[in-house]
């Protein structure tokens, strides 16, 4: 009977395939747990920080409007970040004339001036100018497409939010139904609007719905054909990716002052 025989160099090839094994092991165990604490830094620390931040800013703004603060007003913004979650391409048409009472003040770039409430979301976040990722939506806020009409003004008032991460606050704007009331609240009146009607899809460059009269210019049968009061909300469908918008549109019911 032969007794097998391992050589040296036998031994060594096998020691050096076991070293790669367990560092190659190592590796991809590392790998996913960076990936893994990139994934909880995204969806839970972004939005924990975000959600707290504009908790913060809603209770400042309703300190200054109480003790009647007024707050700094900076030039008017001149571009979009099209970059911004939720931000198609800005167009906003032809202007109508201004029928608001609010006081002729431009908020300045990134400044929260107004808070949104949506009743059936359990929502409250700042609104604030420009659609900027860093200034104003990666710090949980919608933003106010710039050229577009203020609260209670005739024409449309349109926003921007994250649908995914930081805050999040249009996450499940989907879930609005017809005639259910979005307010907007400045220092001078609180405005209410009711939502009319909802664009499930359309492409992130569809410039028809930030229009003063708007409507869809990839879905002509969506929107408007006449002048009115519209509040439009717009961000990224489907959700995790940026590849297509979810416009929701309503109309102005009425106003009171604050």
């Amino acid at each position: 009977m032969r007794v097998p025989v391992v050589g040296h160099d036998t031994r060594r090839r096998r020691a050096r395939r076991r070293r790669a094994l367990w560092t190659g092991g190592e590796l991809l165990v590392t790998v996913g747990v960076v990936l893994l604490l990139l994934v909880v830094h995204q969806l839970w620390w972004t939005n924990r920080e975000a959600r707290r931040g504009a908790e913060r800013k809603v209770e400042a703004l309703e300190r200054e409007w109480d003790t009647g603060r007024e707050p700094a007003i900076g030039p008017s913004p001149q571009s979009t970040d099209t970059g911004a979650a939720g931000a198609p391409n800005t167009d906003t048409g032809r202007r109508q004339p201004q029928q608001s009472t609010t006081r002729s003040r431009q908020p300045g770039w990134s400044q929260a001036y107004a808070v949104l409430t949506i009743p059936r979301l359990g929502l409250r976040v700042p609104v604030a100018e420009g659609v900027s990722k860093r200034d104003v939506l990666n710090r949980g806020y919608v933003g106010h497409y710039p050229g577009a009409q203020q609260p209670g003004q005739a024409g449309n008032f349109a926003l921007a939010g994250h649908r995914n991460t930081h805050g999040e606050p249009f996450r499940y704007i989907n879930r609005l139904a017809p005639k259910d009331t979005l307010q907007v609240e400045t220092r001078d009146a609180v405005y209410t609007y009711a939502v009319d009607k909802t664009l499930a899809q359309t492409s992130a460059r569809d410039s028809g719905v930030l229009r003063q009269i708007p409507r869809s210019t990839v879905h002509p049968s969506h929107g408007y054909t006449a002048p009115g009061y519209f509040i439009t909300l717009t961000t990224c469908t489907p959700e995790y990716t940026s590849r297509y918008r979810l416009v929701v549109w309503g109309k102005l019911v009425s106003m009171r002052p604050r």
